[in-house]
């Protein structure tokens, strides 16, 4: 018996005269995680991708979890393999599905014959598969409405395949088929969730982290450099460019009005990544700012952060409450890393009473007590790269 992995499309199904181009990509991504497990052979026919192990030294159990994260795939089938004919099917039906029918109460057959030329049609297969497992497992029962398990088989045109359920997969577009992007990534909770939530998307991620040592700590660096590791699990490699802001929050706190730190800072942050985003060549950038959620995040002060950035600013988290974002974060594995203790720049000197409906006028007229662009250069120069990349 002989198992193998078969990966359904999603949205890829829409694209039409493009559709190739997109099972490249997704080709190209599955090939270059399965070198982590073994030799596979990786190939598509059908709208389908089929990952099959060469020799018996592959870790498919592996690949299987890898392959779950990656964008673009919907759901994979664990499946065993045979000739196409009905004697070999039943023999398989009878020998793999029992162990997937153990303690369940019901199951029902369903049969997908794209090879049309096939002896039987669909509802034949199914009557045949389903009354050789009630003989091979007579504790267990037919129903057609809502079954603890569906045993599906697949008559295809390089052969049959049988798998009792099928795993829910990413979704989305494979990475880097929508551009690329810069995530302001902090050590909280939601721009992590952010940054997936973009690559699901389609985008290719590289991300910037503001440091304020020794306000903040080669811990908290530590911290957000693991939490890019996590989001790279669905998202691929990530270059995390470290920036420090010690001067320039110095520099605030000496000439500028309290109640403006947390929106200035976040101008210089904005304008910082920005420059990070078209020296790399990156189309947009992206935060994880939730409407409303804090100070800096209302509607007017977005606006006035906004106005900083010559490329799109992507908040895929705007309209989500917090308990959104934690779910997303669990799902991920983010949130236990996210709420480590460990300083971030945006808590060091920041005001009593935060301007929740800033005027540009007044955040311009503060921002001009400094050389802002010559605080964005020295910022600049601080610029470390770190190359990120999940075990997968």
């Amino acid at each position: 018996m002989k198992e193998i992995l078969l990966c359904k499309y999603g949205e890829i199904l829409l694209k039409g005269a493009n559709k190739k181009y997109f099972e490249d990509v997704l080709l190209r991504e599955l090939r270059h995680r399965a070198k982590n497990y073994g030799n596979f052979n990786i190939s598509r026919a059908q709208s389908t991708i089929y990952i099959e192990p060469e020799d018996d030294s592959c870790d498919i159990d592996g690949m299987l979890e890898s392959a779950l994260c990656v964008f673009g795939i919907v759901s994979i089938g664990r499946s065993a393999m045979c000739e196409k004919n009905m004697d070999a099917i039943r023999a398989l039906a009878r020998s793999y599905i029992p162990a997937f029918l153990e303690g369940k109460k019901t199951f029902k057959v369903e049969a997908r014959r794209s090879d049309k030329r096939f002896e039987l049609d669909s509802m034949e297969i199914s009557r045949e598969i389903g009354y050789e497992l009630l003989r091979a497992c007579p504790h267990i029962k037919v129903d057609v409405h809502n079954p603890d398990v569906t045993v599906r088989v697949e008559i295809r045109e390089i052969g049959a395949y049988i798998h009792a359920g099928a795993y829910k997969a990413a979704g989305g577009m494979p990475v880097g088929t929508n551009g690329r992007g810069l995530l302001l990534l902090s050590g909280g909770i939601d721009s992590p969730v952010a940054g997936y939530m973009m690559a699901k998307r389609g985008l290719s991620l590289e991300a910037v982290y503001f440091e304020s040592f020794p306000y903040t700590s080669e811990q908290a660096r530590e911290k957000v450099l693991t939490l890019a590791r996590l989001v790279s699990r669905y998202a691929g490699p990530i270059n995390v460019h470290v920036v420090s802001l010690t001067h320039i929050q110095e520099e605030l706190v000496r000439a500028c009005e309290e109640d403006y730190f947390t929106l200035l800072l976040r101008r210089y942050m904005m304008a910082i990544a920005d420059r990070i985003a078209q020296s790399r060549h990156l189309g947009a950038l992206i935060t994880g700012e939730s409407l409303g959620q804090v100070a800096s995040q209302t509607m007017q002060a977005l606006m006035v952060t906004d106005i900083m950035a010559n490329r799109p600013v992507f908040r895929p988290c705007i309209g989500m409450d917090k308990e959104e974002i934690v779910q997303i974060a669990h799902k991920i594995k983010t949130f236990e890393t996210s709420i480590l203790p460990y300083e971030d720049c945006c808590t060091v000197f920041t005001p009593k009473h935060p301007r929740t409906r800033p005027e540009l006028e007044k955040v311009v007229a503060q921002e001009q007590k400094l050389d802002f662009d010559a605080l964005v250069e020295e910022a600049l120069t601080t610029l470390q790269t770190f190359r990120i990349e999940s075990e997968y």
